[in-house]
This record gives structure tokens, C-alpha cells and sequence, in this order.
């Protein structure tokens, strides 16, 4: 193999797990997951020449990755019919010992974000992952001001539906 294939093989091994977050979170079926790995792979492929290491190896797979995903999932949503039921979790939650209530929450919480646009629902990824506005916005391309507009819009939008839920 070549020096650039493995150093491409290294990192998207040492980065699967955002790829596969990103998956878990606009695909329904097992099935859809795995073409958007698949899809997101190669994309990371044909751009890797271009890699530009002013960026993290994070940053350039978060950008990638969610392009592709939500270009996969507006492709999805026109070709079929939302008649798939929810998935029981969108964002595989570890058990941490947290009470009904907390969990009814958590469920709520999940279907919330599942019903948000694709954007929106990026940006909520990438705010539940810790990461910073500016890295925000260098992964999806709009600026940190817009970031931060938009996200105390989602969590305003998220607080009226658990409001709603609680009356």
C-alpha cells in the first residue's frame, strides 16, 4: 500500500466514531447506516489529496461527514416515505444509571432532535459532542455568530416542546 493510504486508513480508524455517530443520527435502519459509512468513506477518500492540515483530522471528517449525511438523508426523505417508525434511540445513550423520569426525558429528547432539520440537527451533534462555536463553524461552513444564533434558537424550539410535553 501506499504512504497516502495508509495514513488515510490510520485516521479514519483513529475517527470512526464520528463517522458512525453521524450515521446513528440521520439514518433509521441498519441498512441506510451502513450505505452512509460507506458513502462518507469514499467521499473522505476522493478529498483526502486535498486535505488541507491547517485543520484537525476531526474538523475536515465532521465536515465531510455531515455534508454527506445530509445530502444522504434529503435524498432519502424524497425518495421514500417517512413510514418507517423512530428509531427507540437516535444517539446510542449508555445507561448511567439515571431514574425513569430521567429516561422518559432522554426518549424525548431523542425524538425532538430526530424531527429538526438536517442542519439543525448537525449543529446539535456537534454541540452534544463538546464541540467549541468556531469549531462549529468551520466543520459546518456558516460563521460562529451564526452558530450561536442558531443554537439558542434550537434550544429555545427544544425547551417550548418539553413545555408543551409537561403541561
Amino acid at each position: 500500500m501506499s504512504k497516502q493510504t495508509n495514513t488515510f486508513l490510520e485516521v479514519v480508524e483513529a475517527h470512526k466514531g464520528i463517522i458512525y455517530k453521524i450515521a446513528q443520527s440521520y439514518c433509521h435502519n441498519n441498512q441506510d447506516k451502513e450505505d452512509l459509512v460507506q458513502e462518507i468513506t469514499v467521499q473522505l477518500w476522493k478529498s483526502f489529496a486535498n486535505y488541507n492540515p491547517q485543520f484537525k483530522y476531526s474538523t475536515w471528517i465532521y465536515r465531510i461527514a455531515l455534508n454527506v449525511a445530509i445530502s444522504f438523508y434529503r435524498r432519502e426523505t424524497k425518495r421514500r416515505p417517512m413510514a418507517e417508525p423512530l428509531p427507540d434511540t437516535i444517539f446510542n445513550i449508555e445507561d448511567a444509571g439515571h431514574s425513569a423520569a430521567q429516561e422518559q426525558q432522554l426518549i424525548l429528547l431523542q425524538q425532538f432532535i430526530a424531527e429538526l432539520k438536517a442542519l439543525d440537527r448537525a449543529l446539535v451533534l456537534l454541540y452534544l459532542d463538546g464541540k467549541s462555536h468556531k469549531e462549529t463553524a468551520e466543520i459546518i461552513g456558516i460563521s460562529e455568530t451564526n452558530v450561536a444564533t442558531k443554537l439558542a434558537r434550537i434550544k429555545e424550539k427544544l425547551k417550548q416542546k418539553f413545555a408543551m410535553v409537561s403541561s
